[in-house]
């Protein structure tokens, strides 16, 4: 009988048919903690040295010694992709809230070089959706993504260099016209991302545990078929965004969003995730970057799924990364 870990699915081969694990998080919810043991204790033992190592033909990790260097080469991604755009030829961002510290920065260094960004475009991620309304909540709502990248980014621009609103694609509940966007001739250089405590990007979260993948996570062919969409979100994605925007306050986090999905991200030439620390842990920060490396694709983690992406990049804030030793406090 053969049994061991199949790095392709981090799902344990055996002859016989093995049941995958309940979460330890939330039971009808599929996630990290239904992998098998042996690859989390795996992941568990890589120190920060080991990150570096994990570089591939088409997966990129660096790391930054400042927060300062962090932020700038962030942003200075949106710059690079946004000077290539012309009038003839278009290029856009997709971009995340979340870390949001570099948009200021954008705007600061679109205003200093005078950099003229009209042709260029900027898809927004995501947006939360009201369940009682099944709506995308408006721009005043005091968690809005829109909101968060017109105030910190596009309305600190020079208004003689800034982009036409027709040209600021935010994502709608009713997601026609956004994913229209992604057909209308403009190239997408970057998709940048951060990683959430569910190892999702943008709000790309594992599935629930119902229909017909009660028993079984979908697998990351069937997940990469999902376009932008309205989906109901985890509960420790809903505990993260409670944490890190709404003081610890989990009541004023909506239960629903909006998200761009694997399908629009596959159309983007590079995906960029950034890892200032405050969004996931050290064991989650080492998760996904050694399953892409590794080529283990599970729809558990979808950050995975990146794995099978041409171009990815991991960036690291190196003061964040830790250990995952056990220490009580």
């Amino acid at each position: 009988m053969k049994t061991g870990i199949d790095r392709r699915t981090s799902i344990p081969h055996d002859d016989r048919i093995m049941p995958r694990k309940q979460s330890t998080i939330a039971p009808d919810w599929w996630d990290y903690t239904t992998l098998d043991a042996e690859l989390l204790a795996e992941v568990a033992r890589l120190k920060a040295r080991d990150l570096a190592r994990l570089s591939r033909p088409g997966f990129t990790v660096r790391t930054y010694p400042t927060l300062e260097e962090f932020y700038l080469a962030e942003a200075l991604e949106y710059i690079e992709a946004w000077q290539q755009s012309t009038d003839d030829n278009p290029v856009g961002v997709c971009g995340p809230i979340g870390p949001t510290e570099h948009l200021p920065l954008v705007a600061r260094i679109v205003n200093a070089l005078g950099l003229d960004v009209r042709s260029a475009h900027f898809w927004g991620m995501d947006e939360w959706v009201d369940a009682a309304t099944g709506k995308e909540v408006p721009a005043t709502h005091p968690l809005s993504f829109e909101r968060c990248d017109r105030e910190l980014c596009f309305s600190r621009m020079d208004g003689r260099l800034c982009m036409p609103d027709a040209n600021l694609h935010f994502p709608k509940a009713d997601t026609a016209v956004y994913r229209r966007s992604w057909d209308a001739g403009v190239r997408c250089a970057v998709m940048q991302g951060g990683q959430g405590d569910i190892k999702h990007w943008a709000f790309n979260d594992p599935l629930p545990r119902r229909g017909k993948w009660r028993t079984d996570p979908p697998p990351a062919s069937e997940y990469r078929k999902l376009a932008t969409r309205v989906v109901d979100l985890h509960p420790l994605t809903l505990a993260q965004n409670a944490r890190t925007s709404a003081g610890g306050n989990i009541s004023l986090v909506p239960t629903r969003a909006v998200t761009v999905g694997p399908l629009e991200t596959w159309r983007a030439e590079k995906v960029s995730i950034w890892h200032p620390g405050h969004h996931d842990n050290p064991f989650g920060m080492r998760l996904t970057a050694y399953m892409i490396s590794k080529g283990i694709v599970d729809s558990c983690v979808p950050m995975s799924l990146l794995g099978e992406h041409p171009n990815v990049q991991f960036n690291y804030f190196a003061g964040a990364i830790g250990s995952c030793d056990i220490e009580m406090h």
